[in-house]
């Protein structure tokens, strides 16, 4: 993407109603005015859907199609990405859904404990090598910070062209003595998988199915 165009998009997305960018001195200094109050952003109080790492905003914008009962925010601090699933929102006047330009280690500043009901990890990178898994999004960090802003029924879901990550998140769940709810190796070929898993598939996930990878996919609970 040219600079002009990343340029056009952040100026776009200033003017979206559906898009929140704080800075991230306000949002590390506890001073982020949404924490706790994404009821009132929403005007409603319909459980609340993150999607993390969420590029241009396909699964957050399908999710919402969806489940017009429940309200989607995808985060990512890549602006010129999410552009799209923001302008499509607002284009097919989706209102269940809104982005969110921030870091996703921010997150338990961006919501209030038992905020969230609903995590997506939808082909996040699995950074395979050892020196970046702090980066890794279902590591014990990130699991930590996932518990805290969760509701007592809240779960994440994890779907993913890797069967790297696929395989270190099993083993770790279980090492942690988290709850496994649902796993599946390949959604398309073995029967079970839930509806919001085989009926929304991404730019990048079709090119995946074109090139014959398996896409899996995991719903657990952070105890």
């Amino acid at each position: 993407m040219g600079s002009k165009n990343k340029l056009r998009r952040f100026k776009e997305n200033e003017t979206f109603e559906n898009v929140i960018q704080p800075g991230r001195e306000e949002v590390v200094s506890g001073n982020f005015s949404l924490k706790g109050k994404w009821a009132e952003h929403f005007g409603n109080d319909h459980p609340i859907v993150l999607e993390l790492g969420c590029g241009k905003g396909e699964y957050s914008v399908g999710l919402a199609r969806k489940y017009p009962g429940k309200n989607f925010i995808g985060v990512d601090i890549k602006g010129a990405r999410f552009w799209r699933g923001a302008k499509t929102a607002l284009e097919e006047n989706i209102p269940n859904v809104a982005f969110l330009r921030s870091q996703i280690e921010l997150i338990t500043d961006l919501f209030a404990e038992g905020e969230v009901s609903e995590i997506w990890l939808t082909f996040p990178d699995p950074q395979i090598k050892y020196k970046r898994t702090k980066h890794r999004l279902t590591n014990r960090k990130f699991l930590e910070k996932y518990k805290q802003v969760l509701n007592q029924e809240g779960c994440v879901h994890l779907k993913t062209d890797s069967e790297f990550l696929h395989g270190y998140t099993l083993g770790l769940l279980q090492g942690l003595g988290h709850e496994i709810c649902y796993a599946n190796h390949d959604v398309y070929k073995n029967e079970g998988s839930p509806e919001e898993v085989l009926g929304i598939q991404t730019f990048y996930e079709n090119q995946y199915l074109e090139a014959g990878k398996a896409i899996t996919y995991i719903r657990f609970k952070v105890k």
